[in-house]
């Protein structure tokens, strides 16, 4: 199979994750692919390669060389956002782009337009899978599984690219932060690893956001309106007051690059209980920590105007900045700049404003930095993803396996 037949193959699974059923994989479907990719890997001849029945698929391409060299990996996740339905997947492919509207949906009048998405015009005179509009597409992160496997089929097929050995690992629900949880490290067997789970044309990333989650719980005390002076405590009322007291230039929609928010995810109340979700975030631990604790203050400023206990707080910390690991390790980046420069790809390392199943693994004891697999726009109707950004990812996953062993 070709790289592009493998990914317009992949995205037909449906394996869109859930955070409902409170098992993993979160659905079905994510099992099905991951038993589908098995048989791919069996068939293309490769070693140890094990499924186990939380959905995780590892599998081994041998070292083909006569001395000592690292043992790397090579991750990529098989769900799909529930953002927006994976099912029924209709990709279609816009043959050198010529900067104009595409028509993705008739019917619905969906148009993927250069006007809202100004990143269509850097890829004038490419090759562009795009979807019906009516589903996501699952370039997020189905193109980084398609060029992990047509990049190991690769090696295996010229041997005269020396190469260690080389580890894969497929894993279930990234998309709902749970791939890194119940990932194998010790089983995975690696000195470090990436994940192919980046966007745009260079991107590598080895630092992220510090999260945590907070729920706010408001009691209130609900009597009939008609009898309620100096009785009702109105639990809305509360919560919207709290929500004042978190500054509104701190949220998503007002930062960038390196600054941290506070993003309100979820309002829910009556007048005798309300609750207010937040996700918190930060790149600088400091910082971070100077954020939860605003939030325990604004909370403890509620419970001192209206009596403990009418604001309960709920906060856990969801993962932590992969650069303290990373950092130690930095020729793990310089391996990777340098494999992108050799195949003509400008580096561009940035901060991800977001998780990834990398950082959860960097602190599980595998330093796993990001590279890009090349799609834009994902968890949505207008994702797209050009061929030449595959191709070229492909070429980083083959030129960092050779510079390991060159280097080693």
């Amino acid at each position: 199979m070709t790289l592009v037949s493998r990914f317009l193959k992949y995205v037909t699974f449906d394996t869109e994750s859930s955070e409902s059923t409170q098992v993993t994989p979160s659905t079905p479907g994510q099992m099905v692919f991951a038993k589908y990719l098995k048989d791919e890997l069996q068939a293309l001849g490769l070693e140890d390669i094990t499924l186990d029945d939380n959905g995780y698929l590892f599998a081994t391409l041998p070292a083909n060389i006569d001395k000592e060299v690292p043992t790397i990996g090579f991750i990529a996740h098989m769900d799909t956002s529930p953002d927006m339905t994976g099912k029924d997947v209709k990709p279609r492919i816009v043959a050198n782009y010529d900067g104009s509207d595409i028509t993705l949906n008739v019917e619905n009048n969906i148009v993927l337009s250069p006007k809202q998405f100004p990143e269509l015009l850097n890829h004038l005179n490419e090759d562009l899978i795009v979807t019906d509009g009516t589903t996501l597409l699952g370039a997020d992160d189905k193109a980084g599984i398609a060029e992990i496997m047509t990049a190991i089929e690769f090696l295996k097929n010229n041997p005269q690219i020396k190469h260690g050995k080389i580890r894969i690992g497929f894993n279930p629900d990234e998309e709902i932060g749970l791939g890194a949880h119940k990932f194998d490290v010790e089983k995975f067997g690696c000195k470090w690893a990436y994940t192919m789970d980046g966007g745009e044309l260079g991107e590598l990333e080895f630092e992220n956001f510090n999260a945590a989650g907070a729920k706010i719980i408001f009691k209130g005390r609900n009597v009939h309106p008609g009898y309620a002076k100096n009785k009702m405590i109105n639990s809305i009322r509360i919560a919207n007051q709290f929500i004042s007291l978190v500054p509104e230039n701190e949220a998503p929609e007002h930062t960038t690059a390196y600054e941290g928010f506070y993003h309100l995810i979820g309002v829910h109340g009556t007048v005798e209980e309300s609750t207010v979700s937040y996700i918190i975030r930060d790149h600088d631990r400091a910082l971070f920590e100077d954020r939860k604790n605003k939030m325990i203050g604004w909370v403890a400023a509620i419970n001192h105007e209206y009596g403990e206990g009418t604001a309960i707080l709920e906060m856990k910390d969801q993962y932590y900045n992969m650069r303290e690991k990373i950092e130690p390790v930095m020729h793990i980046i310089d391996i990777a700049f340098e494999a992108m420069e050799m195949v003509g790809v400008t580096p561009n390392v940035k901060p991800i404003r977001g998780g990834t199943d990398g950082a959860q693994l960097s602190f599980k004891g595998l330093p796993c930095p990001n590279i890009f697999a090349g799609g834009i726009n994902f968890h949505g109707r207008y994702e797209f993803i050009p061929i030449q950004n595959m191709e070229k990812a492909m070429n980083v996953i083959v030129t960092i396996a050779e510079l390991v062993a060159q280097k080693s």
